[in-house]
């Protein structure tokens, strides 16, 4: 039986956590960066379930606290998603939104490691939202079951604190990252090419996607489903994404922001690029316009 005794005191935090040779005992100092936050309820079972957050000194009971009170929204349960909503869950983030009108094709259990065979022609949204409370009943899930576009994307993404971009097409992007920055919402978006995948993530007055990448392409475009993605790839680049969610949230560490992470399988390289903010991008420059609708509705490549 796990016996957890803590006590605050001058913001320092004293945690007394079992260990094989009797009791360890962590500090761990609040950040005061983020504000007041509700307090949870911190029984046996969350001091166990989260001990390995405790023992962080950038996270701590604070930051738990944080993650707890947090709401995430993911857009798309597919490759990326799918790692990125698992992970959150573990992490006791209080509240995911996870959003994608797919179901689950077989085509599609080579990388995405939230679904079985069982799961076939199911929708993705519910069959995620199981998983996620079988991994922690602690964890809300609200089920969009309908692709994101240029008429509900906003009253969706209003909702929550960041958003975790893990679609497949470019104009899926961009239509997140719009209504992410005129909404001054953060997020980080991940991007993924045969045994390549990159990241990025952008919070107020930092470069954003149309910084990089510009307006999307007229056609030709092409995704993992007609260039391939080596099936570890996705999970490798989803798992940032959630980093830097749980980095946001709990304040712990340097975001991604005005910076490129890419990923290398084949060479087992990584890097990290230099964004610069472009003053004329309309979205978040000095020269803002009204985005035409027809870019997000150009299909790049097929779910």
């Amino acid at each position: 039986m796990f016996s957890g005794e803590y006590a605050i005191c001058c913001r320092i935090l004293l945690i007394n956590l079992p260990t094989k040779g009797g009791c360890l005992q962590v500090s761990v100092t609040s950040n005061e960066s983020f504000g007041e936050i509700p307090q949870m309820n911190w029984d046996a079972d969350k001091m166990k379930r989260y001990r390995r957050h405790l023992l962080l000194h950038e996270i701590g009971m604070e930051g738990q606290e944080r993650i707890a009170a947090s709401r995430v929204l993911v857009v798309g349960a597919g490759g990326l998603g799918s790692p990125i909503i698992a992970y959150l869950a573990a992490a006791g983030v209080g509240k995911i939104g996870i959003a994608d009108g797919d179901v689950v094709e077989l085509s599609n259990l080579q990388r995405q490691i939230l679904f079985g065979t069982s799961d076939l022609g199911k929708k993705k949204t519910l069959v995620a939202a199981e998983k996620v409370k079988n991994l922690n009943p602690d964890v809300q899930v609200e089920a969009y079951d309908f692709f994101l576009n240029s008429e509900n994307a906003e009253s969706v993404i209003k909702q929550y604190d960041f958003v975790c971009e893990g679609s497949d097409n470019y104009p899926a992007k961009l239509l997140v990252n719009d209504i992410c920055v005129r909404n001054h919402k953060p997020f980080t978006m991940g991007s993924l090419s045969r045994f390549e995948g990159q990241a990025f993530t952008h919070t107020e007055g930092t470069a954003c996607w149309r910084c990089m990448y510009g307006a999307a392409p007229k056609a030709g475009g092409q995704g993992c489903g007609q260039t391939g993605v080596l099936g570890t790839v996705p999970g490798i680049i989803g798992a940032v994404e959630a980093t830097e969610a749980i980095k946001f949230i709990t304040g712990a560490g340097v975001l991604l922001t005005n910076r490129l992470f890419v990923f290398d399988a084949l060479t087992m390289n990584s890097n990290v690029f230099e964004i610069a903010l472009d003053s004329g991008c309309p979205v978040c420059g000095n020269k803002r316009k009204t985005i035409d609708k027809t870019e997000y509705n150009q299909i790049c490549c097929k779910k």
